[in-house]
């Protein structure tokens, strides 16, 4: 039972933020602010998606890309966190999974994920 306060503070929040439909297998291109020192800049994190958590202001995704020297990077982005300027769906994955965390375990071309065909 949330306090009616925090969830009408929680509902206001989630209505400033655009926030497109994407589940885990999309690939995702967030732009996320980097604050250093007193300058910030946008940086984009490209990647797919393999986990979404949570509900409300709390939800969470997490994002996969592969670095240099093909090392896996994850990151857990609040999808109502301010650093967060813009998700953008750049490709709808074919998955039957709701967690790819199998997906770490792959490297290369079995890491592929089907594009969803559009009709």
């Amino acid at each position: 039972m949330k306090n009616k306060y925090i969830a009408s503070f929680e509902q206001a929040q989630i209505a400033s933020k655009n926030v497109p439909e994407f589940r885990a297998g999309d690939t995702l291109r967030l732009a996320v602010t980097i604050k250093e020192g007193d300058k910030s800049r946008v940086q984009n994190y490209e990647g797919i998606c393999i986990s979404i958590r949570g509900e409300g202001t709390g939800k969470t995704i997490t994002v996969r890309k592969i670095g240099a020297n093909g090392v896996g990077i994850e990151r857990v982005f609040p999808i109502y966190s301010d650093s967060l300027e813009k998700i953008e769906v750049l490709r709808r994955g074919r998955v039957r999974r709701a967690k790819l965390f199998y997906l770490r375990d792959l490297a290369g071309k079995a890491a592929r994920i089907k594009e969803v065909r559009r009709k």
